[in-house]
């Protein structure tokens, strides 16, 4: 499919553990974002294809993601879960117009964003 597609997401306790997962034809770049009620969007964290992450300092320690062997499912792992991390989690993919840029180029192809999933976390 062109258009990313999410799933995992729900309703959980505050301090548990939650894995979404997004399905989506191979790209350069992977990432997944957010948007929590009242709040703008924010980049949580990226994976690049050769295996570099970058993660947001409201996630790091607590957030993981990694892709399967054919970079076809992007998973990312929530511990410790908070309520601030209630929001909508889409995934986005795109390609870079060169490969040796990092993920936050602006040099980069079309992105190609999920529907996207609800996580709400409660304390």
């Amino acid at each position: 499919q062109v258009q990313p597609v999410e799933s995992g997401g729900g309703s959980v306790q505050a301090g548990g553990a939650l894995r979404l997962s997004c399905a989506a034809l191979p790209r350069n770049c992977m990432a997944w974002v957010r948007q929590g009620p009242g709040k703008e969007r924010e980049g949580v964290v990226t994976i690049k294809s050769d295996g570099s992450t970058s993660y947001a300092e409201s996630v790091k320690g607590r957030f993981t993601i990694f892709q399967d062997n054919t970079k076809e499912t992007l998973y990312r792992h929530m511990n410790n879960r908070k309520p601030e991390d209630t929001a909508m989690y889409y995934c986005v993919a795109w390609n870079l117009e060169t490969y040796s840029d990092s993920c936050a180029s602006a040099r980069s192809g079309k992105k190609y964003w999920g529907q996207g999933t609800q996580v709400t976390v409660s304390s």
